[in-house]
């Protein structure tokens, strides 16, 4: 009787210098479930969002793109063989965000004219659906997670609009009694509910704060936020530490080192650290079609070189979300290199070899 290849025997059939194939799975990589150690869940989910829609392509994107990625990473090059696979978006969150985007759009449109959501019962009733809806999200993506750690799995969360990792949070503070969040980000994300959404895309770090497991919410490359978000910010206590990208640049500007700031920014991060990357944390070229662009920004190595800074001083990265990539090549080329770098740092930061001090060369 046949039985199925394990991890290893598939690594030693694999050869990773070859044309990228179009199977289905992140990178064309030849792994299933049971032998990857790191499951990639795509949300098709962008319902609540407020500016370019789009997002909820995201996924898809980031999957058609990711064979032309070359598997050699500098960081860590046999990452690979961790085994990557990133299972189908469940069709009916697809099917539900087409349902429930206009339903939110005429909400959002109501907000946006000043109207009383609480005094018209036709628009409680919308906005409760969208709420129901975003909820039945949450719920199974931590039902997902959760399974998938029993599993002996890490999860990454490919979104879709910052919304959709909030159930990996609940799930990882349900195995982990504390973690902090390194957050990469124009926004802060800090609004209790904005347009009437709890779990809107501009609400998720007010909902990730509210686990009391989360101990520290490290933000870089905030540029735009409100009033509200900063009041919030500065009553933390210290909880929220947040990294102003304008601030940032003018102590490049006056010769700090970036690597220097790098090991500022990280260092009130408890040891076990998630990442959640919002793309347009980036300068907005790279991924121009994400869901609410802003000037400024972080490159890409930048954002790399903060994420190593986290994986040299020995902390753990547990998972990761990378949201708001917009549903062109050129977005979905980004996104899935950020992806497979976050697997393999997130590897790298749980594997015995210590990441080097800079990246390795091929020798």
């Amino acid at each position: 009787m046949m039985t199925d290849p394990s991890r290893a025997e598939i690594i030693r059939s694999f050869d990773p210098s070859g044309v990228g194939l179009e199977n289905g799975n992140f990178c064309g990589l030849p792994f299933d479930y049971d032998t990857a150690s790191i499951v990639l869940l795509g949300v098709p989910w962008e319902v609540t969002v407020s500016y370019h829609a789009g997002t909820a392509k995201g996924p898809e994107a980031v999957r058609q793109a990711s064979p032309q990625l070359d598997l050699y990473d500098l960081d860590y090059p046999d990452g690979w063989q961790q085994g990557l696979y990133m299972p189908p978006s469940p069709e009916w969150i697809r099917a539900l965000n087409d349902d429930l985007r206009p339903v939110a759009a005429a909400v959002i449109a109501a907000t946006e004219q000043g109207q009383d959501l609480t005094s018209n019962p036709h628009l409680s009733a919308q906005l409760n659906a969208v709420n129901a809806g975003c909820d039945r999200v949450n719920q199974w993506l931590y039902a997902t997670t959760q399974q998938a750690i029993a599993d002996g799995k890490q999860v990454g969360v490919i979104g879709g609009d910052h919304s959709v990792p909030l159930g990996l949070m609940r799930a990882l503070a349900a195995h982990y009694d504390n973690f902090g969040i390194l957050h990469i980000d124009a926004h802060a994300d800090l609004r209790q509910a904005y347009q009437g959404f709890p779990y809107s895309h501009a609400s998720i770090m007010h909902q990730a704060i509210a686990l009391p497991q989360v101990t520290r919410l490290v933000q870089v490359g905030i540029r735009d936020l409100s009033h509200g978000e900063v009041t919030t910010i500065q009553q933390s206590q210290g909880r929220i530490q947040t990294h102003y990208d304008p601030v940032l640049k003018e102590q490049r500007y006056s010769g700090t080192p970036w690597l220097k700031l790098c090991r500022n920014i990280i260092a009130p991060l408890p040891p076990q650290v998630y990442i959640s990357f919002d793309v347009d944390g980036l300068d907005p070229k790279l991924c121009p079609g994400t869901g609410t662009p802003v000037p400024g920004g972080l490159e890409l190595e930048e954002a790399m070189a903060l994420i190593r800074a986290v994986v040299r001083s020995d902390r753990q990265i547990i998972g990761f979300d990378v949201c708001e990539v917009g549903d062109s090549d050129w977005d979905g080329n980004v996104g899935a290199r950020i992806v497979y770098k976050l697997c393999n740092l997130m590897g790298r930061s749980q594997a015995d070899a210590p990441l080097p001090q800079g990246p390795e060369s091929p020798s």
